[in-house]
């Protein structure tokens, strides 16, 4: 009687998994851990898809099975040969059909123990979207609030360095969130590989002890954190850092000083705002880029766009924030930023002891 096929949940039981999709599709997400050995690159599925449409299907699969073949020979030679006898690899394409079938029976015939995933990568997207629709509701968030500027991110990493259970979603996200968030030559994950890290993140904390997490919006950059991820963090409990305009403004230039290297970046983010603000403060504020006027730059941007932005979002978006525990500070320093982290750690553990 034929085994069935592994599943997701046997991932833990193979020494090494393989995925032998193209490139492109490996790029755009893939089971963590996984190893890129395409059976066909992406000039060849395109070759043998045109194939397969424009002549006929025989044809397609006499070119495709020469690839294939080719293709698996090569990675033989150059990834494989050094495998003892008793390896377990475990092997997936799109759905589990033909690309990683072809795959793991010259495996098998090698002698080694191979698996071919059952519904390939399918089966592992269905288990990320059904792990974080039910994940989030184990875990108890002490959200970071306070306005643009207040160090919320480095907060966050700060506690992280003291032991606390942190969910960095924008360092997940490679964006910091907001309109000028972009981190030049640093794009975005696809928001299936975004996804899948925020669910390997997530499985790695402990539900008996809280999780700090920065207030965030629905969407960060051109990524959307899953709703029922969003909608447990706007219930948690809140702690509100208020640092003063001067300190805000301080840090951001420091923490934005890439800007000062990509002006015409910075210039084209803020056409974003067009729709919100006049065409005369627009035009100000690109005079004030031109001008290298920084520090009066930040302070506009905060008192005309972030801070009013923020006090209509923020009560209405997270229940904490109706009795939020306030941490008030003008120093937003590296040293400033350790004692902040050291008072929201010291005030959650007396709150649970």
């Amino acid at each position: 009687m034929k085994r069935p096929n592994p599943t997701v949940a046997d991932l833990a039981a193979y020494d090494e998994i393989i995925d032998v999709r193209s490139p492109s599709e490996f790029a755009e997400d893939h089971i963590p851990g996984a190893i890129n050995c395409p059976v066909l690159d992406d000039a060849q599925r395109a070759e043998v898809g045109t194939l397969y449409k424009q002549v006929s299907p025989f044809e397609a699969k006499k070119i495709g099975a020469a690839l294939v073949s080719e293709n698996i020979g090569r990675h033989l030679k150059e990834r494989f040969l050094d495998r003892p006898k008793n390896w377990k690899p475990l092997i997936y394409c799109w759905r589990g059909g033909e690309r990683s079938g072809s795959m793991t029976t010259v495996f098998r015939a090698i002698g080694w123990a191979a698996g071919q995933l059952d519904g390939g990568y399918k089966s592992w997207r269905s288990y990320v979207i059904a792990q974080l629709a039910a994940l989030p509701a184990q875990y108890r968030f002490v959200v970071l609030c306070g306005a643009t500027g207040n160090a919320k991110t480095r907060i966050l990493q700060a506690l992280g360095q003291r032991g606390a259970q942190i969910l960095d979603l924008e360092t997940l996200a490679s964006h910091k969130g907001s309109v000028l968030g972009v981190l030049p030559d640093q794009p975005q994950p696809s928001q299936k590989a975004f996804e899948t890290a925020l669910l390997a993140s997530l499985s790695g904390l402990d539900p008996q002890r809280p999780v700090f997490v920065e207030a965030e919006s629905r969407k960060i950059g051109n990524l959307h954190v899953p709703e029922a991820l969003i909608e447990r963090i706007r219930h948690g409990d809140c702690a509100t850092v208020d640092a003063t305009l001067e300190a805000r403004v301080d840090f951001l230039l420091k923490d934005y000083d890439y800007f000062l290297g990509y002006p015409a970046l910075l210039a084209s983010r803020l056409e974003i705002l067009r729709s919100q603000h006049s065409r005369e403060t627009l035009e100000h504020w690109h005079a004030q880029i031109s001008a290298g006027n920084w520090p009066a730059l930040v302070r506009e941007l905060l008192e005309l766009h972030y801070d009013p932005l923020y006090h209509r979002s923020q009560h209405h978006n997270f229940t904490g924030m109706q009795h939020p525990e306030v941490f008030a500070t003008d120093d937003l320093s590296p040293a400033g930023i350790a004692r902040l982290a050291d008072a929201i750690a010291q005030s959650r553990t007396a709150q649970t002891a």
